[in-house]
């Protein structure tokens, strides 16, 4: 009888012990798949880097070629390339390279394409050819775009013929760097760019050797994707082959299969598009639509028509679809998972609301940063958990930091305070051979301002993210704002200091200091800057609008001016922002002029309290 009482108490306390788990540890099945899923591809990543020779992404695009040769891999306005074609394609390409530009291992090259098919098979092509590919964001121009070739060392770009027109405008400078130019086209009128279409499609498809890149390792670089920073012109973050690796993962953490539809409508210069996006359809052998931009009233009728099971998104994405006028069948779709970072709270609750139940994987990460997060919970408002496993394999730590100061507050012994449980703090990623920074391409004193010592023992190095993050007691992670000069609007990081150098070009404007501000129902902060005149000069503002939006991309012009008798300095003379920031432009509150750029009438118009009720109201368009 008491052996019978045991059996039974037993029994029913095995049988009591997952409810016992959902009460006391409610994610622990969770944290358990998330930690499954990182040792899995911690495995298949050591396992590639241990080959005799490195398999590469390319490598399992090959692999999936000779798998399912006939599968669409690639839908595009109403056209489907399957993965056989784009290997074809991408053939021709690389034959083309070789022989018209003698590109070899080693080389790298720079291009400026949008999103269109050419760019996937394109970048292939190179890849077979072993070349490092710096991807340029086309919406820059000028200094911004010259200074991208000087700082990655590329000495051949590729550019689409719709966009050679801000080729043209640095070309004498490119000639002067002994840059090739060539357009995707059969020929081009402009002397010093050459037409290279023809070469492609006389090139044949036969597959390449592996020895053109053999010398191609895990730590060797294969890409250069731009980042805004502090110094007011693009960086070249170095992203290598095992970076590539990493974030192609993501997909698989996220739950996609090899079955489901990738809608891809992010750029592919971003890290976001390009390594969560496309290498992640290839590292799960699946189909994506590829769209040139993003379009809310096209988004769900694409979904349906291609039975979308992914899609990708920045917070501005799902604000866009909330916007939309509601439809009957808003929840016909089979999309199941959305992957992306940046989305409000609110939002994401009113998405889940009208849009059904979808999985929102939020991510917190950066193209050169060596740590991040995935909220693989359906928590809302969260990038992610405090995982005992993924914290020893990348440790990283929240430390108090000093907003006014922009640094990180010290203790007597010179060390980093942690910040404590529920505290915003500096997000720092130990720097390691499991986790390290590379930093950016030609840039050593930006590398080194990445690079933070002395953190929590003397002579220790970790990763400077840049970003404010919080952990709450149930060890959920939060994001909670960006630090130093650089601010994000429309899905785009936006350099102060850039924005400060056009508007020094304005006549009338002796001195600018650029900021965000956050506006009530957008995502990120907009443009904002307080300027100092000329003696005698009174405030221009058509040559202010001209300017700005010649030398700028749309998000990055200063859509507020605030003029200003004399800017206040730190002791050391940098520029005082943090109050700027907090006083906003309210004009009932602000005593200075204020400004606002009124695209339609191209210049910078008086901005009034009535103007402010109406953008604060979303009547007028930001």
């Amino acid at each position: 009888m008491d052996m019978w009482y045991m059996w039974f108490t037993f029994l029913a306390g095995l049988c009591a012990l997952p409810a016992v788990l959902r009460t006391l540890c409610p994610y622990f099945v969770q944290d358990c798949a998330y930690m499954l899923h990182v040792l899995r591809c911690g495995a298949r990543l050591e396992l590639y880097k241990r080959r005799t020779r490195f398999y590469s992404i390319l490598d399992c695009f090959l692999d999936a070629v000779r798998k399912h040769p006939h599968k669409p891999f690639i839908h595009f306005m109403g056209e489907t390339h399957s993965y056989s074609e784009v290997d074809r394609e991408s053939n021709k390409v690389a034959h083309a390279l070789q022989k018209v530009a003698g590109l070899k291992e080693g080389d790298i090259v720079a291009l400026l394409i949008g999103n269109e098919p050419c760019f996937i098979w394109t970048w292939l092509g190179l890849a077979k050819l072993g070349c490092a590919t710096a991807l340029l964001n086309f919406n820059i121009r000028s200094k911004s775009l010259l200074h991208c070739f000087s700082c990655c060392g590329a000495n051949v770009l590729l550019v689409t013929p719709e966009l050679c027109g801000a080729v043209e405008e640095i070309l004498p400078a490119l000639k002067e760097q002994s840059i090739r130019v060539y357009v995707l086209s059969d020929a081009c009128s402009t002397d010093g760019i050459e037409g290279i279409s023809q070469a492609i499609a006389q090139a044949p498809d036969e597959a390449l050797s592996p020895s053109l890149r053999a010398n191609v390792k895990c730590r060797s670089t294969a890409l250069y994707i731009y980042t805004s920073g502090t110094t007011g012109l693009p960086k070249a973050a170095t992203v290598t082959h095992e970076r590539v690796w990493a974030a192609s993962f993501i997909q698989r953490v996220s739950g996609v299969t090899s079955e489901d539809v990738f809608y891809l409508n992010l750029p592919l210069y971003h890290s976001a598009g390009f390594l969560i996006g496309f290498t992640g359809c290839i590292e799960r052998g699946n189909t994506f639509v590829l769209r040139r931009k993003f379009s809310a009233s096209q988004f769900w009728d694409d979904c349906r028509k291609y039975n979308v099971a992914v899609m990708q998104y920045i917070g501005e994405t799902m604000r866009y679809l909330c916007n939309t006028p509601k439809r009957a069948d808003d929840r016909d779709h089979k999309v199941k998972i959305a992957i992306g970072n940046g989305v409000r709270p609110d939002v994401w609750k009113e998405f889940l609301n009208r849009f059904g139940n979808i999985y929102v994987r939020e991510l917190y990460a950066a193209t050169e940063g060596n740590i991040g997060f995935i909220n693989y919970t359906t928590k809302v408002g969260v990038v992610g958990r405090v995982n005992h496993l993924h914290k020893k394999i990348f440790p990283y730590a929240l430390i108090k930091f000093d907003i006014g100061k922009e640094e990180p507050v010290r203790n007597a012994d010179g060390l980093c305070v942690p910040a404590a449980r529920g505290e915003p703090g500096l997000l720092v990623g130990k720097i390691t051979t499991k986790s390290p920074f590379v930093g950016y391409a030609g840039n050593k004193l930006q590398t080194e301002k990445k690079r933070l010592r002395d953190v929590f023992v003397k002579g220790d190095l970790y990763f400077n993210s840049g970003d404010l993050l919080r952990i709450d007691n149930e060890n959920f992670v939060y994001f909670q704002d960006r630090v130093g000069d650089t601010f994000r609007w429309k899905g785009e990081n936006v350099a102060t200091t850039e924005v400060a150098d056009i508007l020094s070009m304005v006549d009338c404007i002796e001195e600018a200091n650029v900021y965000g501000v956050s506006v009530k129902g957008h995502e990120g902060r907009i443009g904002m800057a307080a300027v100092v005149l000329k003696e005698g000069k009174a405030f221009d503002g058509v040559d202010a609008c001209r300017l700005v939006t010649n030398y700028l991309p749309v998000y990055g012009r200063p859509r507020f001016i605030r003029i200003q008798s004399s800017l206040e300095l730190t002791g050391t003379f940098k520029m005082k922002k943090v109050k700027l920031v907090e006083e906003g432009f309210d004009p009932a509150l602000i005593p200075d002029p204020l400004y606002f750029l009124d695209l339609v009438e191209k210049k910078y118009i008086t901005l009034t309290k009535e103007m402010y009720n109406l953008m604060i109201a979303g009547d007028i368009k930001l």
